[in-house]
């Protein structure tokens, strides 16, 4: 793959991520289930990270924590190195573990959200914020109301990917 080949499949994956993240910006987060929100950037960077592997998943992951950080109200710079680690996980174990397929992206999906709501929790009952149980149940529920979305994230990365493997001819 040349190097234009490189920065064209990547910036359709960008671009492909803009509708995501109108979705959970504008849609959904004004539709909470009760009372929460899902959260769908990290779903699209596990997405894009079973199908594309290890490497290319923690760079995409990368970029969605920086979005994820810029998006999430009071969320601390920790989700950007997290979402990081989410898509180097879930790449590494799409690729040499699991599947690079739905199932694959399921389980990802759901380790991933579940380690990023045990950080959040971890944070915050070390700050001394908050009650244990209250947290967990409202991580469930994030976690659970998330997880709904995800075939369809799925499907969208799997449908882009499609597209550039056309487009570039690979």
């Amino acid at each position: 793959m040349t190097r234009r080949d490189f920065i064209y499949k990547w910036l359709i994956y960008g671009l492909a991520l803009l509708p995501v993240w109108w979705l959970d910006t504008y849609i959904l987060n004004r539709v909470p289930l009760l009372g929460v929100s899902p959260v769908l950037l990290p779903l699209a960077a596990v997405a894009v990270a079973v199908q594309e592997g290890a490497v290319a998943g923690a760079g995409f992951g990368l970029a969605v924590g920086l979005l994820c950080s810029a998006v999430y109200a009071g969320s601390s710079g920790g989700i950007v190195l997290g979402v990081c680690l989410i898509g180097w996980g879930a790449g590494a174990a799409a690729q040499y573990v699991l599947s690079q397929n739905f199932g694959g992206c399921l389980l990802c999906s759901m380790c991933g959200l579940a380690g990023l709501d045990a950080a959040r929790i971890l944070t915050r009952l070390l700050n001394g914020a908050g009650d244990f149980s209250a947290m967990l149940r409202l991580a469930g529920l994030e976690i659970l109301w998330s997880m709904a979305f995800v075939f369809f994230i799925y499907s969208w990365f799997r449908r882009v990917r499609r597209q550039i493997a056309k487009f570039l001819r690979l």
